[in-house]
């Protein structure tokens, strides 16, 4: 039998797939939702200081290949979200945290008073391409300012830090080196591409609100996998591939690439929420047909 079992930043997972945060993370109930569908790991959704209205409808559409979002970091805020996810050993998987903020000051703040032993690792996104004031849109992209918020995390928590870049980096192996630098313990390559846009024919006006958005789905893995091939010849820490995996073969081409973990969060969207469990699945049934025994055979092979 397969073994998809695998030691991620010192916890024990049972499989390599991990829920993308944004994607079904709102709640403790749903986060536990996901598990019992088969994730290994799960993050919340981004949590800010103050409470997050976000973009305004519609902030989600679909195209032919693909999803695109607008959504703007909406959330409840420090104190409610803390709230809602306390009692996180419930869940019955291990949980990252996610924080925003827009400068490293607002990440360290977040960091002291949010974060708490109860999460396995803290995720920090620095590329939304779609919410002014952050990601992209704020610079906090560049090899500078990656180290710098990274640094000022660092400083508050022991929590294993994991960095989240954006694929439209140019620079990408100097921007996953700064966040080495500074004390990341992992890299998740992957965030949503773009930002993109989709007018309506009738209306002849953008379709989202927001009239840009970050593209998803099966149309970016191309594009992920490359950036996940990148940076595992930049740095030493592990990467969780995020962008495009909809199938248990997606998920061994991306490990393939380097990826150590996958983040799923679209397919849920084309599959339903058993995904998790589907791609699991899958992947089992590709590994035993080429005679592999465990994913640490297969993360990285691309390199060899």
């Amino acid at each position: 039998m397969a073994n998809l079992s695998l030691t991620f930043l010192g916890t024990k997972m049972k499989n390599p797939i991990v829920l993308a945060s944004g994607i079904l993370g709102v709640t403790k109930a749903s986060l536990g939702n996901v598990v019992l569908n088969g994730a290994g790991a799960v993050t919340i959704k981004s949590i800010s200081k103050d409470k997050r209205k976000g973009h305004n409808n519609p902030i989600i559409i679909t195209f032919e290949t693909g999803m695109m979002n607008a959504v703007g970091y909406s959330n409840p805020g420090l104190d409610a979200a803390k709230e809602e996810f306390a009692g996180l050993d419930e869940v019955g998987a291990p949980v990252f945290a996610s924080i925003i903020g827009t400068a490293p000051e607002d990440f360290a703040y977040m960091a002291e008073n949010f974060l708490s032993d109860e999460y396995a690792a803290v995720e920090v996104p620095l590329s939304c391409p779609h919410t002014p004031g952050f990601g992209t849109l704020a610079g906090q992209g560049t090899p500078e300012a990656v180290f710098n918020i990274t640094k000022a995390i660092k400083e508050k928590t022991d929590l294993p830090i994991i960095i989240k870049l954006s694929p439209i980096s140019q620079n990408l192996g100097e921007v996953a080196k700064a966040a080495e630098a500074a004390g990341a313990s992992a890299i998740n390559m992957g965030n949503t591409h773009g930002p993109g846009m989709v007018i309506n024919l009738e209306t002849r006006k953008p379709i989202l609100d927001f009239k840009v958005g970050g593209v998803s789905g099966p149309a970016i893995r191309p594009i992920t996998v490359r950036c996940v091939y990148d940076v595992y010849k930049a740095v030493k820490i592990p990467i969780i591939g995020t962008g495009g995996v909809n199938t248990g073969k997606d998920a061994i081409e991306m490990m393939m690439a380097g990826a150590s973990m996958i983040g799923v969060g679209t397919a849920v969207y084309y599959r339903g929420i058993s995904v998790f469990k589907q791609i699991c699945d899958e992947m089992k049934e590709w590994m035993e047909g080429a005679g592999v025994k465990s994913i640490e055979e297969i993360i990285g092979a691309a390199h060899e």
